[in-house]
C-alpha cells in the first residue's frame, strides 16, 4: 500500500483520471494524431495517450510488449498499463462453451480448463479476462446463453467460481495466471423477449432469489473486477443503477474490487435517456461506482471539469485510481510490467498435447446424450459409416467468444471418426449448408449414402455464429434444409445417430420423436471431433447433464425447470386436465428435455435414500445418504442431483429446486453411498422484499432428475 500511496501523491488530477480510462490497443498501433484513426475517434493525442491506464484486446505478446515499452517510456510516473481481453472458453486451445462446460457438473474440470486458458493468455500478453459470466438465464432465444451457466444459479455460481479460481490461482503475480472479471451485473439474462441489451423488469424477490446469487458466489471466490450489464434493470441502466451498484454490491456484499463498464456503456446512457450528454453520463456513472470507462471518452473529457465544479470530489477520484493501481500491484506489474508475456513460449504452449487432451476430456464430459433407444454406443468394428449433414466435415465447431481460436485447428467429425476407425469405409455427404436460411438439400445423395451404410452419423445444428452476443432468435428449430435432410436420412436408415452442434437449446420435437439417438455436443471446441467419435463408439461414456431446458417450441420461452404451480395447474394426464388450466391447447407445457437430463451407457440404479434425522433445527444440518449401483458392464460417471420442495409457504415456491449435486464415478457393477450434508441455508428463500427468510414446516427431498424423481423423503423444519 505504501507504493500506491506514494504514486498517488505524485500524480496530477488528469493523470489519475487517465488511470480510469480504457481504450483499444489500436491507439498505440495507429499513432496518426491528425488523421481519421482511433486516436481522433477518442479525442486523444500523443501527449495524453501516455497517461492511459488500461488497454483492451492485445493481439499477441509482441504487440503488447511493444505497447507497454512505448507507454513506460512516455508515462511520467512509469505506471504500467494493464491489458484485458475476453478469454471465455479458451485462448487458442478452445474447450466447450460455458453452457456446455457447466453441464459437466464438474467444478474441478472447469477450474482446470480456466487455468490452462490463463496460461495461454498470459504468455500472449493478456493480464485480465472478462470472465466468468454469471448471468442467470431462462430464455434460449437470447444468443448469449452460450456464455452462461444456464437456468440454475447454484450451478452457474459454483462453475463460475471454479473458473475464477482457475484464472486467478492463489497469487495473481504468478505469471501463469490472470485476473478475472465477473459479468454482467445484474439480470443481463432477463432481457425482455430474449433480446440482447433489452430491458429487464424483475421483482426484488426474483432478483435476490435467482439473478443475484451467482455473481455473489464469484465475488466470494475473489474476482478482482466486476462489470455492470448493458441493460436497464427496473428502469435504470445497471451502470448507474444505485440499488445494484451501491446498496447490493458495496453495502450488502462489501465488494471492494474495481468496477469496469462494458464497451461504450457510459456513452450509451444518452440513448438510454438517463443522461443528456457525455458530461452528465460521466458524472452519473462515476458517482455510482464505475471506476473504469471502457472505450468511450466521457471520463477524460469531463471528470476534471466535474471536480473543479465541486460535483465530484478529488478524494473519490483517488479512491477509484487506487483500486486500479491495486489491481496492477496484485498482478505484479510494477516488478514485471509484461507479466511473463513471451510470444515464442506462447506458440510452443498453444494446442500442445496436454492442452488438447484437456480440451478433449472437457468436450467428452460436457456432451449430453439426450436420447438413446439402444443404438449407442456403436461398435468400433463397424464396416461402413456414413457421415451426413452440414457438420459432417465442418471445422466450425468452436463457437462464439473463442478468442484467438481458429476453425482450421478444430478436429472435425470426419477427422475424429477416421482417426478412430482407420479400417472402416467412411462416406461423407454434407446434404445441405449450415446457414439457417439454406433451403435446398441434396436429398438424393444423402439417401444413397444412408442406404449403403451400416450406421449413419447425422451431424446437424446451428452455425456457430448464430449464437453469441447480439444473436437473439425467434425460431429455435433446425433450418428447413436440415429438417428435410433429417427426414430423408432417418427414413432411409433406422441406424442413425444424430450429433447436434449448437450454442443454445434448440426446439427439435420431430427429431426427438424420430431419431433413435441424439448426442448434443453443443460447440465443443478444438477437440470436438475426437470427443464425439469417442462418445459415439463407446471409448468414452456420456455423463453431461443439461443446465438449460430444451423447449418443445420457441413459443414456450422462457421455459425452465424450477417453475411454480398456479391455482389451476396443468396436468400431464390429459384425461384429468381441467378445461381452464395453465396450459397450451397446441403444445405440451413441459420442456422437451428438462434441466438435469442426460443419459449414460451405464445403468445407474438408485436403491435407497436416507435422512439422518426427521427434523432440522435452526442453524442445524441433516445428513443425506443415497445408495446407487452401476448395474452394467460399463464404467461411468453419474451426476447425483438433490432437489427440495416446500409444499406450503408464505410465497409460492418451486415444484422442485436443486440444492446440491456431486459427480461420482462408478466401475462396472460398483455400488456407492453418496453423502450430502443438508444445512439450514439451503432452505432459506426470499420474501416479497428480497429478504432471505426461514419458515417451519414440511420439506420434501428428492433425487434423480427434475421432473423424473426416483427416490423421495421428507423432514420438518423446526
Amino acid at each position: 500500500m505504501d507504493r500506491i500511496d506514494s504514486i498517488l501523491e505524485k500524480m496530477s488530477l488528469e493523470e489519475k483520471i487517465f488511470q480510469l480510462t480504457q481504450y483499444p490497443i489500436s491507439v498505440f498501433i495507429d499513432t496518426k494524431d491528425d488523421l481519421d484513426g482511433p486516436r481522433k475517434a477518442y479525442q486523444l493525442s500523443g501527449k495524453n495517450i501516455a497517461l492511459l491506464g488500461t488497454v483492451i484486446n492485445p493481439n499477441d505478446a509482441d504487440e503488447m510488449i511493444k505497447a507497454q515499452e512505448e507507454h513506460l517510456r512516455t508515462d511520467p510516473n512509469h505506471i504500467p498499463l494493464v491489458f484485458m481481453r475476453d478469454v471465455i472458453h479458451g485462448y487458442r486451445t478452445i474447450y466447450p462453451i460455458p453452457l456446455a462446460l457447466a453441464g459437466s457438473f464438474n467444478p474441478e474440470l472447469a477450474e482446470e480448463c480456466a487455468k490452462m486458458a490463463a496460461k495461454e493468455a498470459a504468455l500472449s500478453g493478456v493480464q485480465v479476462t472478462f470472465a466468468p459470466m454469471a448471468d442467470y438465464v431462462r430464455d434460449p432465444r437470447w444468443g448469449r446463453v452460450l456464455e452462461s451457466g444456464g437456468e440454475e444459479p447454484l450451478v452457474t455460481g459454483i462453475m463460475g467460481a471454479a473458473q475464477a479460481r482457475g484464472f486467478q490461482g492463489d497469487d495473481l503475480s504468478d505469471k501463469d495466471h490472470i485476473a478475472a472479471c465477473v459479468k454482467h451485473f445484474a439480470a443481463y439474462g432477463a432481457g425482455e423477449a430474449g433480446r440482447e441489451y433489452n430491458l429487464a423488469e424483475v421483482s426484488l424477490r426474483e432478483l435476490y432469489e435467482h439473478y443475484l446469487p451467482a455473481y455473489k458466489m464469484c465475488i466470494d471466490a475473489g474476482v478482482k473486477l466486476l462489470m455492470p450489464s448493458f441493460n436497464s434493470v427496473n428502469g435504470v441502466p445497471s451502470t448507474v443503477n444505485s440499488f445494484l451498484m451501491k446498496k447490493v454490491l458495496k453495502e450488502e456484499w462489501n465488494y471492494d474490487g474495481a468496477v469496469i463498464s462494458d464497451m461504450y456503456a457510459v456513452s450509451e446512457l444518452i440513448p438510454h435517456g438517463v443522461a443528456e450528454d457525455l458530461k452528465e453520463a460521466a458524472e452519473k456513472a462515476f458517482t455510482n461506482g464505475c471506476d473504469i470507462e471502457m472505450c468511450s471518452s466521457s471520463y477524460v473529457l469531463y471528470l476534471k471539469e466535474l471536480v473543479e465544479e465541486g460535483r465530484i470530489s478529488e478524494e473519490k477520484i483517488d479512491e477509484a485510481a487506487r483500486r486500479v493501481l491495486m489491481l496492477k500491484e496484485r498482478l505484479g506489474l510494477f516488478e514485471d510490467p509484461y507479466h511473463g508475456a513471451d510470444q515464442k513460449a506462447a506458440e510452443a504452449f498453444y494446442l500442445c498435447d496436454e492442452n488438447r487432451a484437456l480440451a478433449r476430456r472437457a468436450a467428452e464430459e460436457s456432451a449430453v446424450l439426450l436420447k438413446n433407444d439402444g443404438l449407442l454406443p456403436l461398435s468400433p468394428d463397424v464396416k461402413r459409416v456414413a457421415l451426413i449433414g452440414p457438420f459432417a466435415d465442418s471445422h466450425e465447431i468452436k463457437g462464439a467468444w473463442s478468442c484467438k481460436g481458429r476453425d482450421e485447428e478444430c478436429v472435425s467429425m470426419e477427422e475424429g471418426v477416421r482417426k478412430l476407425l482407420p479400417d472402416a469405409e467412411i462416406t461423407v455427404v454434407s446434404g445441405c449448408g449450415i446457414a439457417w436460411n439454406e433451403t435446398d438439400a441434396d436429398l438424393q445423395a444423402a439417401e444413397k449414402a444412408a442406404n449403403s451404410a451400416d450406421v449413419v452419423l447425422l451431424c446437424l445444428g446451428e452455425e456457430q455464429f448464430c449464437s453469441g452476443e447480439a444473436k437473439s432468435r425467434t425460431d429455435l428449430s433446425l433450418s428447413p434444409a436440415q429438417t428435410a435432410l433429417a427426414r430423408t436420412v432417418l427414413a432411409a436408415n433406422p441406424n442413425t445417430a444424430v450429433v447436434l452442434f449448437t450454442g443454445r437449446p434448440l426446439a427439435i420435437p420431430e427429431l426427438s420423436a424420430k431419431a433413435p439417438a441424439i448426442l448434443c455436443m453443443f460447440f465443443p471446441g478444438s477437440e470436438g471431433g475426437n470427443a464425439a467419435a469417442n462418445l459415439l463408439f463407446g471409448i468414452a461414456n456420456p455423463s453431461g447433464k443439461l443446465t438449460m431446458s430444451f423447449p418443445q417450441s420457441a413459443a414456450q420461452c422462457p421455459v425452465y425447470y424450477d417453475r411454480t404451480n398456479t391455482g389451476r395447474p396443468n396436468w400431464t394426464d390429459k384425461a384429468e386436465r381441467l378445461r381452464y388450466a395453465s396450459d397450451y391447447i397446441d403444445c405440451a407445457t413441459l420442456p422437451l428435455y428438462s434441466f438435469g437430463h442426460g443419459l449414460s451407457y451405464s445403468n445407474f440404479v438408485y436403491e435407497e435414500m436416507k435422512l439422518s434425522a426427521k427434523e432440522l433445527p435452526k442453524s442445524g444440518s441433516i445428513g443425506l445418504s443415497i445408495k446407487i449401483k452401476n448395474e452394467s458392464d460399463i464404467s461411468g460417471s453419474e451426476v447425483v442431483q438433490v432437489y427440495m420442495k416446500d409444499p406450503v409457504a408464505s410465497v409460492v415456491r418451486p415444484l422442485q429446486k436443486l440444492i446440491a449435486f456431486k459427480k461420482v464415478s462408478f466401475k462396472p457393477h460398483e455400488e456407492k453411498t453418496v453423502l450430502f450434508e443438508l444445512n439450514d441455508s439451503m432452505f432459506l428463500f426470499c420474501d416479497m422484499e428480497g429478504k432471505r427468510i426461514r419458515e417451519t414446516g414440511r420439506i420434501e427431498i428428492m433425487t434423480g432428475e427434475a421432473d423424473h424423481f426416483v427416490l423421495k423423503d421428507e423432514f420438518e423444519m423446526i
